[in-house]
């Protein structure tokens, strides 16, 4: 089953490329931005990987401020630990009001221990990519996300429910106010993100003193900001994720797995983008000969791994691939 980027490009609002790291993400992140910008959709290029080799790629300095490439086409880099650093200064700045001065050294210290926690940099994205989803579709056609290798990029898929829990959660330590514990039934994901409150002549805020609304509403706000990043990313009519795998039995394996993860949690996958396949001229060499028969094997267990997704083989090129003419060069291959 042949996988139409045209039409991907054509009918959804974000892309996201993803797999296991080497296979070639953000070459084809950035061949599929351009060809959507060449198509007349006006597109922002977002890398969350770490790594950040979108620069490295159009063979430009990108950074983590939006930059025009092309007509059309819009670029940015996220750094996780300046998103980091900025997410804590956030969330240091609004916990300022509900503090004590002689609390607030403390919680700076607490919050510079949590910078190099487990999922800081996940949590930290998770926001910033939020924030992208929701002002990007005002400004932008098309989103195309060049994701960092894969366990990462589940890590922070998987983070929208979670942080929904986590809210849930706090407000469940909270037992001083009767009126704060009513409103927690109405912080799940699945309540409606545009009235989470239920019945506006029934308000739960009312009753509280103004520290208590004022957490609460901060609460709530990110809470709709997360039901809205998950609404965005598992609707299939305006989401597609895509793997990018090479025929090699370690990328195999690696995607199938994720595909299974990323399906189980209601992600919409498209289809797998199959990098660095060799053409059938190469058979004429031994040496060749016996790589080429080594792909086969592999494009074969791709097929009955994952028979239910399209696929699109991206050939192998006799160069590696850099700056702009090498990338519209693989654009050009994708139909």
């Amino acid at each position: 089953m042949q996988l139409d980027i045209s039409q991907l490009i054509h009918n959804k609002r974000v892309l996201m490329c993803g797999g296991k790291g080497g296979v070639g993400k953000t070459t084809l992140s950035c061949a599929i931005a351009l060809k959507a910008a060449q198509m007349g959709r006006k597109v922002l290029l977002v890398s969350t990987d770490p790594a950040h080799s979108l620069s490295d790629a159009l063979a430009i300095q990108i950074g983590s401020k939006e930059k025009h490439v092309v007509n059309n086409l819009t670029v940015l880099e996220l750094d996780p630990d300046t998103e980091v650093d900025a997410y804590l200064e956030r969330v240091l700045g609004q916990m300022r009001r509900y503090v004590g001065p002689d609390k607030v050294t403390e919680l700076e210290r607490q919050l510079q221990l949590t910078r190099h926690s487990p999922g800081a940099q996940e949590a930290a994205l998770l926001e910033r990519l939020s924030h992208l989803l929701d002002e990007g579709l005002e400004r932008f056609d098309l989103l195309v996300f060049d994701t960092a290798p894969t366990g990462h990029t589940l890590r922070l898929l998987s983070l929208p429910e979670a942080m929904a829990v986590w809210t849930q959660g706090l407000l469940q330590h909270n037992k001083r106010s009767q009126q704060l514990g009513s409103v927690l039934e109405h912080l799940t994901p699945s309540r409606s993100i545009d009235n989470p409150l239920g019945d506006p002549a029934n308000n739960p805020l009312e009753g509280l003193d103004e520290r208590q609304q004022k957490l609460l509403s901060t609460l709530l706000e990110r809470q709709r900001l997360f039901q809205r990043t998950r609404n965005i990313l598992s609707n299939a009519e305006k989401t597609a994720f895509l793997f990018v795998l090479t025929p090699e039995r370690l990328p195999v394996m690696e995607t199938e797995r994720a595909v299974h993860s990323l399906q189980h949690s209601g992600i919409p996958v498209a289809g797998l983008l199959v990098n660095r396949v060799m053409p059938e001229s190469a058979a004429d060499n031994h040496f060749w000969q016996s790589r080429l028969q080594q792909q086969a094997v592999y494009l074969q267990d791709i097929n009955q791994r994952m028979p239910n997704l399209a696929q699109q083989h991206i050939a192998l090129q006799e160069q590696d691939i850099q700056g702009l003419a090498g990338l519209e060069a693989v654009a050009a291959q994708l139909v």
